[in-house]
């Protein structure tokens, strides 16, 4: 049972209100008599007594409009409705390589990190029923946001990300565990990784290849993306009197085990070359990965409107035919 306007319900004791204020303070006419006795009479018949008590009717009347009001529902159609939800880490690399400026954010050059952030921002507000979670690696691990459904938290979160806040290094092996470590123990049918990086594993304790045995003897399925132009690549550094410049540098990238982890986990490889692509890449993943949840829900009701009309009309006409048949009240 739905209920559409709730507050219609007051209606029911202020009008009981009301018409007790009106029985009680009713002024009659009044005949005065020098003995009671000449008002006693024998027993009251039944018909006295429905005389005296057929304002109830026009009181269940008011009570039953009242009631159609409020807009009573009855769900009549069960129905099927698809919701989508799975478990996503997404794992983003903040060594300083990450600062080449190869992209453009906005028609303008910027680094890889801040162009990645603004893609990732958009695959994020593009999730509706998804809990992600954000790990960031240089040198080492750092777990920025658990899995979460509060997109605004994880969004600042995201925005806190920034080059130098890990030692440096690329430590791809021990970024790709701590996002597994997250996932194990979800309860969720589907879990992912999404892992970027510009570089080639030089740090941490745990290699690459061993993360991914582990993500594939969990189930964890792993799309890697590897950022950057092919070749060489604009590079800020501060020359002689503090003034930024950029050198072309070479910034070598491990596309093989890019390709290893996301092969042994059933998952895929991608380059990002610049903005555009790498944009295309994550509204792919994004497309790839839906997991339908199935539940119950109602669309279809039955309204009881007409009901309560309905009774409350049958009854006031019973009033008005009682009213001027048997208990009709002579002048």
């Amino acid at each position: 049972m739905v209920i559409q306007h709730p507050i219609s319900l007051l209606l029911v004791p202020i009008s009981l209100a009301v018409i007790y204020y009106s029985l009680r303070y009713k002024e009659t006419p009044r005949i005065q008599f020098s003995s009671e006795a000449f008002l006693k009479v024998g027993n009251p018949n039944f018909k006295t007594i429905c005389s005296q008590y057929i304002w109830v009717l026009r009181l269940v009347v008011l009570i039953l409009l009242i009631l159609a009001l409020v807009r009573f529902r009855m769900p009549i159609e069960e129905s099927k409705i698809q919701t989508e939800g799975i478990d996503i880490v997404l794992v983003l690399d903040v060594s300083t390589s990450m600062l080449a400026e190869d992209f453009t954010l906005h028609g303008r050059r910027a680094n890889r990190l801040d162009v990645v952030k603004d893609v990732v921002e958009d695959f994020i507000r593009a999730r509706k029923n998804d809990r992600i979670g954000l790990v960031v690696f240089a040198g080492r691990a750092y777990n920025v946001s658990p899995l979460t459904l509060d997109y605004g938290w994880l969004l600042n979160n995201l925005k806190r990300v920034k080059i130098g806040m890990i030692e440096d290094g690329t430590a791809i092996g021990s970024g790709l565990s701590l996002a597994l470590n997250r996932l194990k123990d979800s309860g969720s049918k589907t879990k992912i990784v999404i892992l970027l990086t510009d570089g080639i594993n030089n740090a941490g304790k745990i290699s690459p290849s061993l993360a991914a045995d582990l993500a594939k003897a969990l189930g964890i399925k792993v799309y890697t993306i590897g950022a950057g132009t092919k070749g060489m690549a604009p590079y800020p550094v501060k020359d002689f009197f503090g003034n930024t410049v950029y050198q072309l540098t070479k910034i070598d990238l491990d596309e093989d085990t890019l390709i290893s982890i996301a092969s042994k986990t059933e998952g895929r490889y991608f380059r990002a070359t610049d903005t555009k692509s790498l944009k295309e890449i994550y509204n792919e993943i994004d497309h790839m990965e839906k997991s339908p949840i199935e539940e119950k829900g109602y669309l279809e009701y039955r309204e009881l409107f007409s009901i309560f009309v309905i009774m409350a009309m049958m009854i006031l006409l019973l009033e008005i035919l009682l009213r001027n048949t048997i208990l009709r009240n002579l002048p």
